[in-house]
C-alpha cells in the first residue's frame, strides 16, 4: 500500500513540475502579445485643432470661373436681350462688344410671314446642324428673314450656300448686301455654372444666338 501511496506521489510532483514552466511561458507569452498590441510608446494625444481636422468634411471643389459671351444681336434684339439680363443683377460684370461687319453678299432665306413662324425655321436649321444664324428683325424689307451669313465676296458666300445644302437646307439663296452690319454680344465675366446654365436658358428666347467662352483677348479685358 506505501508502494503504491509513493508512487502516486511522485507522477504528481512529476506532472507538476511539467506543468508549471509552461503555464509560465502561457503567462509570458500573453503579456507580449498584449505588448504589441498596445505599443504605449506610439500612442499621441491629438490637440482639439487636430481632432476637428480630422472630423471636418472636406469641402466641395471649386469650379472655375469663365468669361461668356451671348450673341450676337442685330438691332433691337440687342435691347431686347439686355433687358432680359437685367434681372440677374450682373452690375460690373456684365459688358457688350459690338462688331461692324461690311457686307458685299449674304446668304439668307427670304422673310417669312411673321416672326413666330421665322423662329420655327430656325428650329428646323438647328435641327440641321445650322448653328450660325439670325433672325432679321430691324430692316423693313427683309423683316423675318433668316441671315445665314455676311460676306465680303460673292466666292465666300457661295461656298456657305455650299455647306447649308450639303446639310439639306434648301430654301437658302445668295443676294447682295451693301451695307454696315452692326453685332452686339454681351460678355459675363466670372460667370460660374450658375450663371452659364441661365444664360443657355436666355438663349432659347432669341433664335441664332449662342453661349460661348470669350475670345482669349477679351478675358483679360
Amino acid at each position: 500500500m506505501r508502494t503504491v501511496f509513493f508512487i502516486l506521489v511522485l507522477a504528481n510532483v512529476a506532472f507538476f513540475a511539467f506543468a508549471w514552466p509552461d503555464s509560465g511561458a502561457e503567462g509570458k507569452g500573453d503579456a507580449r502579445i498584449i505588448g504589441q498590441q498596445l505599443n504605449p510608446e506610439k500612442i499621441r494625444l491629438l490637440i482639439p485643432e487636430q481632432v476637428s481636422a480630422l472630423t471636418r468634411k472636406p469641402e466641395p471643389p471649386k469650379v472655375a470661373a469663365v468669361c461668356l459671351e451671348w450673341g450676337a444681336f442685330v438691332g433691337g434684339d440687342a435691347a431686347r436681350a439686355g433687358q432680359a439680363l437685367e434681372p440677374l443683377g450682373l452690375g460690373a460684370k456684365l459688358a457688350q462688344r459690338k462688331q461692324e461687319e461690311v457686307a458685299g453678299f449674304w446668304v439668307f432665306i427670304a422673310p417669312l410671314a411673321s416672326r413666330q413662324v421665322a423662329t420655327q425655321k430656325a428650329g428646323e436649321l438647328k435641327r440641321l446642324g445650322v448653328d450660325e444664324y439670325f433672325v432679321v428683325s430691324d430692316d423693313p424689307k427683309w423683316r423675318n428673314a433668316i441671315s445665314l451669313g455676311v460676306f465680303k465676296t460673292e466666292d465666300a458666300a457661295k461656298a456657305r450656300l455650299d455647306a447649308l445644302r450639303a446639310k439639306g437646307v434648301k430654301s437658302a439663296a445668295i443676294g447682295a448686301r451693301d451695307t454696315q452690319l452692326g453685332k452686339t454680344y454681351f460678355q459675363v465675366r466670372e460667370a460660374n455654372s450658375t450663371l452659364a446654365a441661365k444664360l443657355n436658358e436666355l438663349k432659347l428666347g432669341f433664335a441664332g444666338t449662342e453661349v460661348r467662352e470669350c475670345a482669349p483677348d477679351e478675358k483679360k479685358g
